[in-house]
């Protein structure tokens, strides 16, 4: 597996976005655990869970638990970085958010213990609370790292502005900014600019959005399976290696609920792309 750089760390240049195994419409726990050891036996290094990441009948913390378990079934040591999220919160299926820095702290210690670690590798504010203000839940966030709960920090769902806010707070502690970015939703194209100025990674969540509902792409998509078919591999690959192809430190943590689809995922990192390519897909 190919690598690249988190801030002081190298992942596996595809990560595996862990939410798909624990929505409503989840697998069981024996395919979910299935799903994560086979994204280790491919060489994945890099998960992305959260708090919120939970069936709407249960508490927050869900994904996060059925990681430790999955992980310590694995068997020996396991490597990876875990990257978790706070400030999106998840009740009896309402979704809503907090940025105080006492409620991220609570948020930060409840995640530490599901997780079983004592510290988090990477963990991220979920999503702006427009109650509060910004720099002040950026400094609740500094203020994890400054006491030991958190190894690195990253943000998610931040626009430019927000992204320059938290890197003058954060400094070198901030490594990421998780943001939607797929061949259907581009929007994010400023983001993943601020940070290339920056120096920090881009994790694209959801960076397969629209793949599965090809026509709603219509000839955007017509590109992705013709340079699939070239290639002898499936569109959802081409589009992972096209985001590779955009920047080198984009990071992209595609959602899986089945082994074949993070196997398939992963080979993306082995795929290279012409100039010709790329523009044909950014087009």
């Amino acid at each position: 597996m190919k690598t690249r750089q988190l801030g002081t760390v190298q992942v596996s240049a595809i990560g595996m976005g862990a939410m798909p195994l624990t929505t409503d419409k989840r697998p069981d726990e024996a395919q979910a655990i299935a799903t994560l050891h086979a994204a280790l036996d491919a060489g994945v290094t890099l998960f992305d869970t959260a708090d919120a990441y939970t069936p709407s009948e249960q508490g927050p913390g869900a994904n996060e638990e059925l990681l430790a378990k999955a992980f310590k079934a694995y068997g020996g040591s396991v490597d990876v970085v875990l990257a978790t999220k706070g400030g999106h919160t998840r009740d009896g299926g309402e979704w809503g958010v907090n940025g105080r820095p006492e409620y991220l702290r609570s948020a930060c210690e409840a995640s530490l213990r599901r997780l079983g670690v004592d510290v988090i590798d990477l963990y991220q504010h979920h999503r702006p609370d427009p109650e509060t203000s910004y720099e002040d839940t950026m400094g609740g966030l500094k203020a994890l790292y400054d006491d030991g709960l958190i190894k690195q920090a990253g943000i998610s769902n931040a626009d430019p502005e927000q992204i320059r806010t938290a890197h003058e707070i954060l400094g070198d502690t901030l490594v990421s900014v998780q943001n939607q970015f797929s061949p259907k939703f581009r929007s994010s194209e400023p983001e993943i600019d601020v940070c290339d100025e920056l120096g920090l990674a881009f994790l694209p969540w959801s960076p397969l959005g629209g793949m599965r509902e090809a026509k709603d792409l219509g000839p955007k998509y017509d590109a992705f399976a013709e340079i699939a078919d070239a290639h002898g591999v499936s569109p959802q690959r081409v589009c992972l290696a096209w985001q590779l192809a955009r920047f080198d430190k984009m990071i992209p943590i595609p959602g899986a609920s089945r082994p074949e689809s993070i196997r398939d995922s992963v080979e993306a990192a082995d795929l290279t792309l012409s100039d010709d390519e790329v523009q044909a897909l950014s087009a």
